[in-house]
This record gives structure tokens, C-alpha cells and sequence, in this order.
């Protein structure tokens, strides 16, 4: 875990007010206490994502929320993906070559 100054030292063009706006508006999720967060290895990662959206691709700050909900969404489906993938492999042969030959049909676009 990260204490908050460690989180702005570590990150040199992040700017405390920015920080503090991504917390706000829960696209950065601290744990411990309002007085003192902490920073998860996850919540680093998209402190990280977060500053080269807004500071090297100079991202507007009322996108990111929007860019940081995809980006959500995108992960979760391929979570969902590989879950499903698994599922799929789990199964006996004849029941993954009817997957297969069902993802290959006519019914589904490619």
C-alpha cells in the first residue's frame, strides 16, 4: 500500500487537486481512511493510466470519466471471456466441437 504523498511523489506531473477530483468522482478507489488513504497496486495502475491520459495525451479532464468507463467495461468483458473460454474447455470433446461449430455458423456475424 501507498500512502498519498508517496502516490504524488511517485508521479511527478500528478497535481494533488487532479488526485483528489479522480478520487471524488470514484475513478480512483483509495482504501484506509478518508484521512489517510492508502493505495492498492490496482488503484497505482490507473493513478498511472490516469496521468498519461490527462498529462501526455492531454486528455480533457471531463473525458476521462467516459475513457475510464470503457476502459472498465472492456476489462470485465474480457474477464467474462477468458471465464467462458474456461467453461468451454471443461467440457467433454463433443460438447467444445458443438461450440466451436456453432461459433462458425451461418448465424453469426464475423
Amino acid at each position: 500500500m501507498t500512502g498519498i504523498e508517496d502516490l504524488l511523489a511517485a508521479h511527478a506531473p500528478l497535481r494533488r487537486d487532479d488526485l483528489m477530483a479522480w478520487i471524488a468522482e470514484a475513478l480512483v478507489v483509495p482504501e484506509g481512511t478518508p484521512d489517510s488513504p492508502s493505495f492498492s497496486s490496482e488503484a497505482r495502475g490507473r493513478v498511472r493510466l490516469l496521468c498519461t491520459l490527462r498529462y501526455e495525451l492531454d486528455l480533457d479532464a471531463d473525458a476521462l470519466p467516459v475513457v475510464m468507463s470503457l476502459l472498465d467495461q472492456l476489462h470485465d468483458t474480457q474477464r467474462r471471456l477468458r471465464a467462458l473460454a474456461s467453461a468451454v474447455a471443461a467440457q467433454d470433446q463433443p460438447v467444445r466441437e458443438a461450440i466451436i461449430a456453432a461459433l462458425h455458423g451461418p448465424d453469426v456475424a464475423s
